[in-house]
C-alpha cells in the first residue's frame, strides 16, 4: 500500500479539534471522508499534532495509505474536490516510504500564537487572534518567557487530563515579538520542540500575558514553573489565536525536488 505524505492547512473554527469523535465535525475526519470518496472503505490517517477545537494549521502533517497508486498532485487536487466547502486544505502530497510516520517521524513541531492589541472589535482577524484590549509589556514577556525555555518539569503548565507519560519536555524555543500589523499590533510567540503536553502552548501564553498587562514579574514564571502545580500556573488562554505552523522532519518530504 503506497503512503502518502499530506501537508494540511485549516481554519479551526467549525471543528471539534483534528481527532476524529462521534456526531462532531473534526478535521480528520472530514479528510478520511474526502479519502473514501476515492477509494470506497474506512480509512485511518494519522497526524503529527491532535490540535484542540478552535485551533488552527498553517502547516499540520498527516499521512495515509492507499490501495492504489497515485499521482501527489492528482491526489491533493482531488482531496481539495471533496474537501469543499470546509475550511481545509491539502497544500502539498508526496510520496514516502511505508515506514515513515507523521507523528513519530517528526523531530519537532513549530506553534505560532497570535494576540491582537486594539479596543476596536476584530473583523477580518475575528476567529484568527486572540484579542486584548491593552497594551503588553512585551520585552517583559520575553524576559519571563526565557524560564520556561530547556528541560523542566512542565506539571505547572499541563492540563489536569494531559495523558503524557512524563511532564519532563524540552523547549527548544518561547520567543515573543512585537509585530505591527493593518489591522493593529500583535504580539506573536514562536514556540518549538519536539512534543507538547496538552495545553501547554496555551498555558504558556496565558500567564505570560498576565506579565505582558502587569499583573505578573517575569521571575514570578520561574517560581510556577519550580512549583510544579498547576494551581501556579496562569490563566489558560482561548484556543482562537493557536496555530500549528510546522512540523520538521529529517528529511523534508514537500521538498521540491519530491513533489509532484
Amino acid at each position: 500500500m503506497p503512503r502518502y505524505a499530506l501537508k494540511v492547512e485549516y481554519h479551526g473554527k467549525p471543528f471539534a479539534g483534528w481527532q476524529r469523535q462521534k456526531a462532531q465535525a473534526t478535521v480528520q475526519g472530514k479528510i478520511e471522508a474526502a479519502l473514501a470518496r476515492l477509494e470506497p472503505r474506512a480509512h485511518t490517517i494519522a497526524a503529527a499534532g491532535r490540535t484542540d477545537a478552535g485551533v488552527h494549521a498553517l502547516g499540520q502533517v498527516a499521512h495515509c495509505d492507499m490501495m492504489e497508486t497515485w499521482d501527489p498532485f492528482r491526489l491533493s487536487e482531488a482531496l481539495n474536490y471533496h474537501l469543499k466547502p470546509d475550511p481545509v486544505a491539502i497544500v502539498a502530497c508526496a510520496e514516502v516510504c511505508d515506514d515513515w510516520h507523521a507523528r513519530f517521524s517528526a523531530l519537532q513541531r513549530q506553534y505560532l500564537f497570535r494576540i491582537l492589541m486594539r479596543r476596536a472589535p476584530a473583523t477580518h482577524q475575528d476567529g484568527l487572534v486572540w484579542q486584548v484590549k491593552h497594551e503588553l509589556d512585551v520585552p517583559a514577556m520575553a524576559s519571563a518567557a526565557a524560564h520556561l525555555v530547556g528541560r523542566h518539569d512542565f506539571t505547572t503548565f499541563r492540563s489536569t487530563i494531559c495523558q503524557a507519560d512524563s511532564p519532563v519536555k524540552t523547549l527548544d524555543r518561547l520567543d515573543v515579538a512585537r509585530v505591527e500589523t493593518a489591522h493593529g499590533p500583535e504580539v506573536h510567540f514562536d514556540v518549538r520542540a519536539r512534543s507538547f503536553l496538552h495545553n501547554q502552548v496555551r498555558s504558556f501564553v496565558g500567564t505570560l500575558e498576565r506579565v505582558g498587562a502587569g499583573s505578573w514579574a517575569p521571575d514570578q514564571v520561574a517560581a510556577a514553573l519550580a512549583a510544579q502545580d498547576r494551581v501556579a500556573c496562569g490563566p489558560v488562554c482561548p484556543p482562537q489565536g493557536l496555530y500549528l505552523a510546522h512540523v520538521c522532519f529529517e528529511e523534508n518530504p514537500f521538498a521540491p525536488s519530491k513533489v509532484a
